[in-house]
């Protein structure tokens, strides 16, 4: 059961930044929904 869980979160595909589009580069689980440049701003 552990195994489908870890297989799971390894297949998420990358998010996109809401703005400007590209991937980001941390966790694909987390709940942020733009890269580090554009969240600073």
């Amino acid at each position: 059961m552990i195994e489908n869980v870890i297989e799971f979160f390894k297949n998420l595909p990358a998010k996109s930044c809401t703005t400007c589009g590209k991937d980001i580069e941390e966790q694909h689980e987390c709940y942020s929904n733009q890269c580090d440049e554009c969240n600073i701003v």
